[in-house]
């Protein structure tokens, strides 16, 4: 921990509902949208999940930190919260892997959060009312604190992932044989990703956010990936217009969060801000495919609208949902069934949480070794 004074800092809602609590990481002021996460574990890939950036992230586990940082579980090259709300922070890492505390590491990168505050009543809050902007500030009171954030940005109508995305091309080669090589649209990607193809022998180039179909689809690459990411759907065009250019040549093709919803829009499909999201270790999906139920990753605050009883015409074939939600009968998958293309919502590569969903990384294989075998 910190040495030297404690500070106090407050954490004020749009609607005015203020918390009152400890300083926790940089001091200062930040304002961003107030969400909640649900996972017992993982604050690290958490905090450095790019999906996350523009977001004050409010833990509903009580105790956070115990296991400290370390140089491994990076979900990439920085942490995006805008913000980190805790109820009881570990007062020192006991984990034979930590490298630091989660106290220095959020002020050595700048990230300002609260501590001591009832998390529980927050969560509660933002479940009855919706996710909504927010700021925390060590400096100002709670009525200046409370005008920055009605004056902030929403995340509805926000492009935020050619900001989180890597400039340049970069690539990741296969583990052991490589099988396939794949261009992947990085619209906030996580390092467990690649890896987790890697493991499967393909080597994945990683291109910019703004990438064109040409450019997805040079070198003769067997597939696209289009990964997960922040910001509201309906302000990627460019992303669209990408994923439209890789369906017209028929390359296989599997989007995962962002990336289903970008597909959804590739085929016409509409998408709409959910209340308050699905942000957590432990969302039961449905997969009306294999009938199986699984216990999925989620970091979402949008979905895709799609009627669950029907498949929709599109101009590359009919599209189904392949998965939903089991809380609230959300859409998380989509399926071309006349083209080679897939969707979920939610994270098969799970950098925290369980691993029910990673198969879907090997029905990527299988789409791409059937596609190659019948071209």
């Amino acid at each position: 921990m910190r040495s030297g004074a404690v500070n106090s800092a407050i954490l004020v809602l749009e609607d005015g509902r203020t918390f009152r609590g400890t300083a926790y990481g940089a001091a200062g002021t930040t304002v961003g949208e107030a969400v909640f996460s649900t996972g017992m574990t993982g604050y690290q890939e958490t905090l450095t999940d790019p999906s996350y950036a523009g977001q004050i992230v409010a833990m509903t586990a009580p105790h956070v930190g115990n296991t400290g940082v370390n140089d491994e579980d990076d979900e990439s090259r920085r942490m995006w919260v805008a913000g980190f709300v805790v109820r009881d922070p570990a007062r020192r890492p006991a984990n034979w892997r930590a490298t630091g505390s989660l106290d220095d590491e959020l002020v050595a990168q700048g990230v300002v959060g609260i501590s001591g505050i009832d998390t529980r009543a927050l969560t509660r809050h933002l479940r009855d009312r919706g996710a909504m902007r927010a700021g925390i500030s060590t400096e100002l009171g709670a009525e200046e604190l409370l005008a920055q954030v009605t004056g902030s940005p929403s995340m509805t109508g926000a492009d935020l992932a050619p900001s989180v995305s890597a400039a340049e091309r970069y690539v990741v080669p296969a583990v052991g044989e490589k099988r396939f090589t794949i261009a992947a649209l990085d619209l906030g990607i996580k390092t467990a990703t690649p890896r987790a193809l890697a493991e499967l022998g393909v080597e994945t180039h990683v291109l910019p956010a703004t990438a064109t179909a040409a450019e997805l689809l040079e070198h003769g690459v067997d597939g696209v990936f289009v990964s997960n990411g922040p910001g509201d759907p309906a302000a990627a065009d460019y992303a669209v217009e990408a994923v439209r250019g890789v369906l017209e040549a028929r390359r296989p093709l599997f989007g995962i969060c962002f990336g289903n919803q970008i597909l959804g829009r590739a085929l016409g499909l509409g998408t709409y801000k959910l209340r308050f999201g699905h942000r957590g270790l432990n969302q039961p999906v449905l997969d009306r495919v294999s009938g199986t139920v699984r216990v999925t990753s989620h970091n979402h605050g949008f979905a895709v609208d799609a009627p669950l009883d029907r498949p929709v015409d599109t101009p590359f074939g009919p599209v189904e949902v392949s998965h939903v939600g089991l809380n609230d009968d959300v859409v998380e998958g989509l399926r071309l069934t006349e083209a080679p293309a897939f969707s979920v919502q939610f994270h098969p590569e799970a950098a925290a949480g369980p691993h029910d969903a990673n198969p879907l990384f090997g029905r990527f294989v299988d789409l791409m070794a059937a596609e190659k075998e019948n071209s």
